[in-house]
């Protein structure tokens, strides 16, 4: 593979809620379902991504993505799959899907998001992505992203093989796709097939016609548990049986679509792709479906929980205040670290970040990263209380708490403009050695350093604190740091506060 494995579409955020239901609701005849346990995961072109990279591929995803909760809770998840996301931005709300289960049978569907929002301008980054692929996946979901005219345009020149999985309200196949992956009712729909005959003979004529309107170089109908179905140019229908499996089909099309992208990645033939997307597809459905396939790491990512910190922090706040600096035309900024505790050396580093444009979100982690960063007695401060004193500064103007080592998945959703750190972390070799700066690259954004205060240290500071003597300014004391944080604080925001 000379490249990445490229999934590109619109991404949804799945929901499975179990429950049991065990009453009638006393104002209606309606089940209650009472909830026993639930389940977040990337959806559409999302959960393709995260098939393609459990099965070992280098996967970057190319979808949209909205200023919500939901949206950040999609980035989290993506993050901890391995995908790397290339975020185009999103008009309106991210689209979700809950799903109500009572022992693994679905009671209900509810479909939330609204009608469809416009996918904003994909990067130069986006566009190299693509050229320099080693194979596409359009997984299309019928809410733009496969009809955006630059997208379309760098399908159409790319080299690599590309993979379409239509939608029925989406647009038409690129012309010259190597594969296209319709399911039975989508070929039948796209297609107009008038019924009549086997349905063998339905299927190929659906094929058949989709090939020819779309100048794809092969069709292949997925026919359920009976397999699928692959047309090329004037030849004999290859049907590839499927071997028996019961279970929750849901995902079953986009693990065939990306079993299918990542084997014609490898140079195996369109027949051959064909074949091994069925056996995997039947084993997935087999093995207990999206439930069991879906990785460890993503299964584990809880949906981050923030107590205490005013209407200035969480995914919510955040998205709004870039969403408005967005629509104004403004240039979002954003910084990131512990601040365990508080000190006038972050302040000048946040006053000076404020400074670079109109807004500025501090990307803060959480209890867990900290500990994991700086070891079992860290932090000092809990992320609540963190978080409250960072959106108490004037130049703060949102705080978003983040789970993970490092705010790639932050910052993957907020695609700030500019990503500012303190100049300590310039060490030799200037912001273009900063791990975000590849990161920032996949929008347009760019890496700063400002200046820091020498002497600012928290390590020091709670060094200092806990052996009673004075440090850059710290009082001499023999509080413990939580006790003692509460006054540097109160000096660092009488100089921080506008």
């Amino acid at each position: 593979m000379r490249g990445p494995v490229v999934v590109l579409g619109d991404t949804l955020l799945d929901r499975d809620v179990e429950g049991l239901v065990n009453r009638l609701c006393p104002d209606s005849p309606v089940p209650v379902l009472d909830e026993t346990s639930s389940v977040d995961r990337p959806g559409g072109a999302g959960l393709a991504a995260v098939f393609a990279a459990a099965q070992g591929a280098e996967v970057a995803l190319v979808t949209a993505v909205a200023d919500d909760a939901g949206g950040a809770r999609l980035g989290t998840l993506l993050a901890a799959a391995g995908v790397r996301l290339y975020a185009l931005p999103l008009a309106g709300a991210t689209p979700e899907k809950v799903r109500l289960r009572v022992r693994g049978r679905v009671l209900l569907r509810h479909d939330r998001g609204g009608t469809a929002g416009v996918p904003g301008q994909p990067s130069d980054a986006v566009l190299r992505l693509i050229a320099d692929a080693s194979a596409v996946l359009v997984s299309d979901y019928g809410r733009g992203v496969a009809g955006h005219p630059a997208l379309r345009a760098a399908l159409a020149a790319t080299r690599a093989p590309v993979v379409w999985d239509p939608h029925p309200r989406g647009p038409a196949a690129v012309p010259g796709v190597h594969l296209a992956t319709p399911n039975e009712p989508e070929a039948r729909d796209l297609a107009k097939t008038p019924p009549g005959g086997s349905r063998l003979a339905a299927a190929s004529r659906s094929a058949q016609a989709l090939r020819r309107r779309w100048q794809a170089r092969a069709v292949a109908v997925t026919l359920g548990g009976d397999g699928a179905l692959l047309c090329h140019a004037g030849s004999t229908p290859l049907v590839v049986p499927a071997p028996p499996a019961e279970g929750d089909t849901c995902g079953a099309g986009d693990r065939f679509a990306s079993t299918a992208t990542l084997a014609l990645a490898r140079g195996a033939l369109v027949s051959e792709a064909v074949q091994e997307a069925v056996a995997q597809a039947s084993a997935y459905v087999a093995g207990g479906g999206v439930a069991a396939a879906l990785p460890a790491p993503v299964r584990a990512v809880a949906p981050a929980v923030v107590t205490g910190g005013g209407d200035r922090v969480g995914a919510g706040a955040a998205g709004e205040v870039v969403a408005r600096v967005r629509a104004a035309g403004g240039t979002v900024v954003a910084t990131g670290g512990c601040f365990d505790l508080l000190h006038a050396g972050h302040v000048a580093t946040l006053q000076a970040a404020r400074q670079l444009g109109d807004c500025l979100v501090v990307c803060l982690n959480s209890d867990a990263s900290v500990t994991g960063l700086k070891g079992p007695e860290r932090p000092v401060v809990p992320q609540g209380d963190r978080g409250r004193l960072l959106a108490a500064l004037g130049c703060v103007d949102a705080v978003l708490i983040f789970d993970e080592p490092t705010p790639e998945a932050a910052l993957s959703w907020l695609r700030p403009d500019i990503w500012v750190k303190g100049g300590d972390y310039a060490s030799g070799g200037g912001a273009e050695t900063l791990p975000e700066s590849e990161i920032l690259a996949r929008w347009g954004g760019h890496t700063v350093v400002v200046p820091y205060l020498d002497g600012r240290s928290t390590t020091d500071m709670i060094a200092a604190a806990r052996a009673g003597r004075g440090s850059g300014g710290w009082p001499a004391t023999t509080l413990d740091p939580a006790e003692a944080v509460a006054q540097t604080v109160v000096r660092s925001t009488a100089k921080g506060a506008r």
